[in-house]
C-alpha cells in the first residue's frame, strides 16, 4: 500500500484533531433573557381578575423562576402589579403557566368590562422584572417588558385569552 502524500496526513490530523476538540466542549450552557406573558385573564364575580401568566425559559439550560414582579396595563390602564413567588423549574427552552390573583385599578375593570360586553379584543403590557436562577448558577435578576392583546375567549363568559 503507498504511503500517502505528507499534505493529506497533515490535513486528516488536523481534522481529527478538531473534531475531537469539537467533542470535548460539550452543549453550549447560554443564559437568556426570560419573558412573561398573560395566556389567560378570567373576569371574577366579584371584580378581581385570576391571570395564568407564561412564564418562557429561552436558555440553554433549566432555571428556577424565584420571583416575578411586574405592572399590568390593559387598555393604557394600570391595573395592578403582578407579583409572585413561584418557585418553578422550567426546562431549556421551554414554559410553564404559574396562576396569580389581581385586584384590578376600577379603570382598567372598566376597561375590560367593555372589551368583554363588544366582543373586542384588549391590549395590556407587562413591565417589570423576573429573578430567576440558571442551573449551577447564582441568581439573576431580569427587566422584562411585553406588549400583547388578548380577546374574548367563544363560549366562556369573563374569559380573555
Amino acid at each position: 500500500m503507498p504511503t500517502p502524500p505528507p499534505v493529506r496526513t497533515s490535513l486528516l490530523l488536523v481534522a481529527t484533531t478538531a473534531l475531537l476538540a469539537a467533542c470535548a466542549s460539550g452543549p453550549v450552557r447560554r443564559v437568556s433573557k426570560p419573558s412573561a406573558q398573560i395566556q389567560q385573564l378570567t373576569v371574577r364575580a366579584d371584580g378581581s381578575w385570576d391571570v395564568e401568566l407564561r412564564l418562557q425559559n429561552y436558555s440553554s439550560i433549566p432555571m428556577r423562576f424565584d420571583r416575578v414582579r411586574l405592572a399590568l396595563a390593559a387598555s393604557d390602564q394600570a391595573a395592578g402589579d403582578i407579583v409572585a413567588t413561584p418557585a418553578l423549574d422550567i426546562g431549556p427552552a421551554s414554559a410553564d403557566v404559574v396562576a396569580v390573583s389581581v385586584q384590578p385599578s376600577t379603570a382598567a375593570k372598566l376597561a375590560v368590562a367593555e372589551a368583554l360586553a363588544s366582543q373586542r379584543g384588549v391590549a395590556y403590557t407587562l413591565k417589570g422584572e423576573i429573578a430567576a436562577t440558571p442551573e449551577e448558577k447564582s441568581q439573576q435578576t431580569f427587566d422584562v417588558e411585553y406588549r400583547s392583546s388578548l380577546s374574548p375567549a367563544p363560549g366562556l363568559p369573563g374569559v380573555l385569552r
